[in-house]
């Protein structure tokens, strides 16, 4: 049976997707920093590039498949699923910096979320309650125990995504308030459309070709001063 999305769980989708939920994604600007530092990001066009190439073919489209796949496995308590996508995208991540973000972000909202529903936290996998757990593999469970239909998640974790890292450039470039809102508007559409094409995906498709990601991210730690921990 397919969920509904309700005003009740329509206005759970928003407290789980906003930016005041304590789980530190403020911190991280998974290599914007770096490349605003060097000059790739200088302009709201350059962000826009960025950003919508990551979104076509970087991680971000992987973790929101896998997202909408460890939905389905949660529904059917196919615990081992779950973990076997856990380790996928630890292993997906190319630096310690971006592994340490997602398993952070991951633990953070579990203990939310078990403080929140204590009744509802037990029914998640043990691997979750020891060491790490990645970002999307907690949200994907935490908006599966909430009844949020999984289109509607994913769409919101990627506008989660780009909201935040819009918000990191607005800092780092630095971009004015405004010039950040009118870059997310901008990317309605290209959120629509790759959350569509990742509905679509099949284990076959898991290819990722990130816009310089990596190398941003391992080159952050040497910067000569930081606002983000990533």
């Amino acid at each position: 049976m397919t969920a509904e999305l309700t005003h009740s769980k329509l206005l759970t989708l928003l407290q789980l997707s906003s930016p005041t939920l304590p789980i530190g994604a403020y911190s991280y600007s998974e290599g914007i920093e770096t490349l605003a530092t060097n000059g790739t990001i200088a302009t709201r066009a350059d962000l826009l590039h960025w950003l919508e190439q990551e979104l076509y073919t970087g991680s971000i489209r992987l973790e929101t498949a896998i997202l909408r796949w460890t939905y389905g496995a949660a529904a059917e308590s196919d615990h081992d699923q779950i973990e076997r996508w856990d380790q996928w995208l630890s292993a997906l991540r190319e630096t310690a910096e971006m592994r340490s973000q997602s398993w952070q972000m991951g633990r953070s909202l579990l203990r939310l979320f078990a403080d929140l529903e204590p009744e509802l936290a037990p029914q998640f996998p043990a691997f979750t309650r020891h060491g790490g757990c990645n970002f999307a593999i907690a949200y994907s469970l935490v908006a599966q125990a909430w009844q949020i239909p999984v289109a509607e998640a994913a769409i919101a974790f990627l506008h989660s995504w780009a909201a935040n890292l819009i918000s990191a450039a607005v800092r780092a470039v630095p971009l004015g308030q405004t010039e950040g809102q009118r870059l997310l508007q901008q990317l309605t559409e290209p959120i629509q459309t790759v959350q569509a094409e990742i509905a679509a995906m099949d284990e076959g498709d898991l290819t990722a070709c990130n816009w310089g990601v990596s190398l941003a991210s391992m080159q952050h730690e040497a910067l000569y001063s930081r606002l983000f921990r990533s």
